[in-house]
This record gives structure tokens, sequence and C-alpha cells, in this order.
């Protein structure tokens, strides 16, 4: 449940990427006739490739960063050895960026080491069809033991404080695996696969409520919350795009396996955006919703019981989407209601604490107010989180203000009500000429692992200057020395009762024994899995014929 809106892998959830035949995926590079840069761009990318296959890898899957000598590992946490992450930019985007090399190449080696990441993911499969944010193959044991020493000591990481045993939504792990395979096994329709896809669709239809919200983690559980708090994972969840993540997968489901189980789970989805839209003046969205009432609630401690601004801008869009499908008014004659409450909580530019930030990120059911959240102490035994109405030290690993394009969504809303009539480009009928897209990492992705220097957002068709660039940067071991600004303190054993000295309310991590990781003024060089995937990106692009 990172705060940063994580950007999918599709160019969003429209009927556009989705049924359009894909034209921009597939244009042509101009013919340089600079046949000797292609050579060495082909050599450059199956050295780093092959690095990453036979250096990196563990049993198919990846972390997100690893010291030069791999003595210690990262994903959104330090992982053990045999740990794989499956949250993103893990394993399956890795995989992602495989069969795209393959698409571009067309070079057998980069399908078998697609293959190799599916055969990582199946193991890693959840009985119940989706994937954890990590997987341990190691056993049960080493799982319990990295979340009783690593993962409970992340102070800021409440999601990894406790082993539920079941699987996740957040930050589109489930989605991006489910996606993956699904997309290896329309490559070649390989019996090996169909299982596994079968398993990731049951667990989005299982999952799912009456009412057509899904809950964070599935199955659900009789657990108890956290820090005193009650069980929000089995809440309906908007954070992280998780209804639009499973609307993706269950269309693209539909479009080429022709399944129609996926039709109705995509309708009930659509409904519950309607039926947990607040009523006006506040006709907006919390980051969950609670799953009998529809009330929005909080989740971690950190996020409280609210309305959430940057939520309610993607369930817009959402929205507007849905009518575009349908052509059913019904999905968009209240978004005027909650650009009204978006425009309500703006702030004035001279209450604006972070530059380009006008909306609070949590806005108070009945007043709206902003709530600031802060935290006291130095970690997750002594620390606690709390909020308030004041603006003064909030925490900064989780933004209280958000960049929300308002102007934007009431242009979008003013055209589509203007219109005589919309003739409906539904993605609920087959083509007969649907593909997926050609490539899925070159998309407008987050492939950030933590480390500054790693960007995001779409790949560009690099010049013959910067793939030369990349050809150089690449090391003789195979792959792009990245300096690693994301670290973390190891495992010192449970925190002090008693607050250690010093003021962590606005830090990134609590005192020595706080495992949450942190940016780093002494970065050390090693292996980036954001780098890789972005570079190689960037040279397939290069290489790409649009055949």
């Amino acid at each position: 449940m990172r705060t940063a809106s994580r950007r999918a892998l599709l160019a969003g959830v429209s009927g556009a990427v989705l049924t359009s035949g894909c034209a921009s995926f597939f244009s042509s590079a101009p013919d340089t006739g600079d046949n000797e840069l292609k050579r060495e761009t082909r050599a450059a990318m199956k050295r780093a490739a092959r690095f990453m296959r036979e250096r990196v890898a563990y049993r198919g899957g990846y972390v997100w960063s690893y010291a030069p000598d791999f003595s210690r590992r990262w994903g959104e946490m330090e992982a053990f050895p045999s740990m794989i992450w499956i949250q993103p930019p893990g394993t399956a985007t890795v995989g992602h960026l495989f069969l795209d090399c393959f698409h571009a190449t067309r070079d057998e080696f980069y399908y078998q080491a697609a293959m190799d990441v599916a055969e990582g993911l199946i193991a890693a499969q959840h009985p119940a069809g989706g994937w954890n944010y990590h997987h341990d193959f190691a056993g049960e044991e080493s799982t319990r033991r990295w979340y009783d020493t690593i993962g409970k000591n992340g102070w800021r990481l409440e999601e990894f404080h406790h082993y539920y045993g079941n699987a996740t939504f957040d930050d589109a792990g489930t989605s991006e695996a489910s996606q993956f395979l699904l997309r290896m096994y329309v490559e070649r329709r390989s019996s090996r696969l169909r299982a596994p896809v079968e398993k990731a669709l049951r667990f989005v239809l299982d999952s799912q409520y009456v009412n057509g919200g899904w809950p964070q983690r599935f199955p659900l559980t009789d657990e108890g919350g956290l820090h005193g708090h009650a069980d929000y994972t089995r809440q309906i969840t908007f954070n992280d795009d998780v209804a639009g993540e499973n609307i993706k997968f269950l269309l693209m489901v539909y479009q080429t396996l022709g399944d129609e189980r996926a039709l109705g789970a995509i309708r009930r989805a659509m409904d519950v955006f309607v039926a947990t839209q607040q009523p006006a003046p506040q006709a907006g969205w919390g980051l969950q919703h609670d799953a009998r009432t529809l009330a929005p609630i909080g989740a971690r401690t950190y996020e409280p019981d609210a309305l959430t601004t940057h939520t309610t801008a993607n369930n817009i869009s959402q929205m507007m989407n849905f009518f575009e499908w349908t052509g059913e008014r019904r999905f968009i004659e209240r978004v005027p209601e909650a650009i009204a409450w978006l425009d309500s909580v703006r702030l004035r530019d001279d209450q604006v604490r972070v530059a380009g930030r006008h909306y609070p990120t949590f806005v108070e059911v009945g007043s709206n107010r902003a709530r600031i959240v802060h935290r006291r102490g130095s970690n997750v035994v002594n620390g606690e989180y709390y909020w308030n109405y004041d603006d003064a030290k909030p925490i900064t690993h989780y933004s209280q203000w958000r960049n929300v394009d308002v102007e934007a969504l009431r242009t979008r809303h003013a055209l589509l009500t203007q219109a005589v009539q919309i003739q409906p480009r539904s993605p609920f009928e087959r083509r007969a000429d649907f593909r997926l897209p050609r490539y899925f990492t070159t998309q407008n992705i987050e492939v950030s692992d933590l480390n500054s220097n790693v960007g995001s957002g779409a790949v560009q068709r690099p010049t013959s200057q910067r793939v030369q660039e990349l050809i150089s940067a690449l090391n003789a071991e195979g792959y792009w020395p990245t300096a690693l600004t994301a670290t973390s303190n190891p495992y010192a054993g449970d925190g002090s009762t008693t607050p250690a000295l010093g003021d962590f309310s606005q830090t990134l991590v609590g005192d020595a024994t706080d495992t949450s990781p942190h940016t780093t003024d002494q970065p050390i060089t090693g292996i980036s899995t954001g780098a890789f995937i972005q570079n190689m990106s960037a040279l397939l692009l290069s290489l790409d014929s649009g055949e």
C-alpha cells in the first residue's frame, strides 16, 4: 500500500487500450541503417539478461535491489536470500520485460527466461490463487521468522507486521502476476500455464463481494487488527486502484479467453463505485469502505477514517471510463458533485505546505477539515501514529497533501455530457482481431525500487547516442551499476520500550531497531532491478521494427 500512485502496466483501464487493436504499440522505427549498433545492442541486452537470469534470479524470481556481493538484498524491505518479491517492480515485472524482449528480438532465450519467471510465480502462488507481497522458498518456518524479525520491526510498514497466511491485492502484486501468466499462456497456449491462470481468475472471482467490492486480502481471516485497530484487510479497497486492476485483468481474460464469468464480475465492480460514492456535499470516496455499511473507513494507523482526495480523483476517472464503455449516464450523473467536493477542500495558495499540492490527503467526514497525521516515539514498540488538524510537522513518508488535476476531470466530464449521443466503445464485445499490447514494460509503469535515480513513466525510443551510452554503462559483470540510495537498518532485535533520543517525527526511519527502508547519503553501488527494467526497455525499443 505504497503512498505513490502506481501507474499500471497498461495505459489505464480503458476500452481504448483493451479493444483498439493496439495500433500505438506497433509504430515502426525509422530504419537508420545502423546495423552494427543494433548488433551491439542485442549483445548488451543478452549479457544483461543472462546476468540477471543466471546470477541474480532465485528459482526464477527477483527482489528489487542487491548489494554487489549479494550479502544483502531488498524488496520493499530487506529480504532473506531465499525470498523473491512479487510486489512490483519485482518478479512479474521482470517476466513482462523478458517477454517484451522476446517480442522485440524473437530470440528464444528471452522466452525461456520468461518461462523461468512463470515457474517461480507458479511455485509462489497461494493455494487460493493470488500472491502475497513476497514468497520464501525456504518454507513456512522461514517466512514466519522473517515476519517476526524484519517485518514486524518496520515501524511505518504495518502491512508487514503480521503474517496473515493469505494473498493480497495491495500494490498490484496479484494483478501483475496474473496478467503476466495470462500473457505467457496466450503466447503459446502452454498447458503448463493454463491451471495457474485459472487459479488466478478464480481468486479474483471468489474474493469479490456480492456488492462488487474486493477486500485487500483474501481468503478472509478471523485475525484481529494491528495496534488495537480493527482489521482493515477485509474491507472494500480502492487504494492502489485495487478494483481497477482487477477489472483490467478480467477484461484481458474475457478478450483473450472468452471466459464469460469475467463479465458479471466487471459489472458488479462498476456498480460498487456508484454505491460507495458518499452523499453531497462530500460526494467523494475513501481509501477503503466498510464492506457492510459502505461508509469510508481507515486502514493502517496512519490512514485515518476519512475521505481521500486522490482516491476520489481516480474513481471519478474510472466512472467516466465506465460511461464511455456502456453509455449509461448513471456513472457520470454525480461526477459534478464529486468535483464540487474537491473544489471545496482545495487549499488557497497561501495555505499550501508542499509546492503544487493543493488538496489534503485525508478529509474528515462531516466537518470537511483536513486530518493531518503525525507520529511520536522512535520505533514500532514505543512509537505511535496519531492525527489532528495541525499541519506542523506531519509525517513525510506518506504525503499529507496531493496534486490533483481537477480541471482535467472537469473538462473531460463536460465533453462527455455535451455529446449528443455516446457510442459506447464496449470492451464487453469480443474482437476477433484483439491482441494484447506487444510491450508492457515500455508503458507508464512505476519501476522505482526505492532508489531515487530510477525513474518512472513511459519509456521513449532512445536516440543512437543514448543507446551507445547504455551499452557503455553496462559493466564487465553484466549489470548497470546503480547507487542504492535506499537502504535499511539490519535487524538488531526488537525495539526498546523507551524512545531513543532524537526527533523521528518526520524521518523515514526511526532508531537503530527500525527496519523500514530509508535514503542514505552514503549509498553503495549495487544491482537495481528497476534500472535493469528501464534500461532494457529502452534498448528493446531501439530494436523494434514494428513487425
